[in-house]
């Protein structure tokens, strides 16, 4: 039995708060209608995520087997390592700015756009290394717009630790969160090598006890290799 593919498209949105074209990447389940509702899952890092992480057919094979609830993904691409910097690390000229796009401009038009159910819990981010990183911040400054994160070995420093340790509200978000045993050497885009694993482990400390939370370390490092097969019990756990 051939599983029926859903459809990913193109599409592109103004942003006001970054001042430039954002291209969004949609994909809707095969049975896509307007008369159902659907759960919205945000990909940084977009592309990443349908290509690499080949999420798109994994949705198919989960909503065609009914494994998981109905759900629309968004992969939004960065244009190359400079502006992927910019908007997910913490220290980015453009990180306020692009997670305020997420809240202000892209929820309000895939809202408008898409029959989903306008609540917090049923739209999640997800991201890998600094993706992850502005995921869990921007669902820590707005909880009651995204209620669920999915972080795939995290780039985590002091800024991020305190937000964590900071939010008031961080007992809204339902967090999924993996880490490699073996990332303690990670070459980051600025060249410089960081142990990953250390400040993961902190971060699991803490919000274990703020969050309905998961954490789960696997056998392996910073890689695509790891983070691919790990989506099926994300997907499976959140969804």
């Amino acid at each position: 039995m051939e599983i029926p593919k859903g459809t990913i498209k193109e599409h592109t949105i103004k942003s006001n708060e970054l001042g430039e074209e954002i291209l969004l990447l949609i994909y809707l389940p095969a049975n896509f209608s307007p008369l159902y509702k659907y759960s919205l899952l945000i990909a940084q890092d977009g592309r990443d995520y349908f290509q690499l992480g080949k999420i798109g057919r994994l949705a198919d094979e989960y909503l065609y087997e009914r494994e998981i609830e109905n759900l629309i993904i968004i992969g939004i691409p960065y244009k190359d390592v400079k502006d992927r910097r910019r908007k997910y690390h913490p220290n980015g000229e453009q990180q306020q700015h692009y997670i305020r796009f997420l809240a202000h401009e892209l929820v309000p038009y895939l809202d408008q756009e898409f029959p989903t159910y306008h609540m917090g819990s049923t739209r999640a981010l997800i991201g890998d290394s600094l993706g992850a990183t502005v995921s869990l911040m921007t669902a820590l400054q707005y909880p009651h717009t995204f209620g669920k994160v999915l972080l795939q070995s995290p780039y985590i420093d002091k800024k991020v630790m305190d937000l964590v340790n900071n939010s008031k509200e961080s007992e809204l978000l339902e967090i999924y969160h993996i880490i490699g045993n073996q990332e303690t050497e990670v070459q980051t885009t600025d060249g410089k090598i960081s142990d990953f694993l250390t400040p993961n482990r902190e971060l699991s400390k803490i919000l274990k006890s703020k969050s309905n939370y998961f954490y789960d370390e696997f056998n392996g490092d910073h890689t695509w290799t790891h983070w691919q097969p790990d989506l099926k019990r994300a997907l499976k756990i959140m969804f």
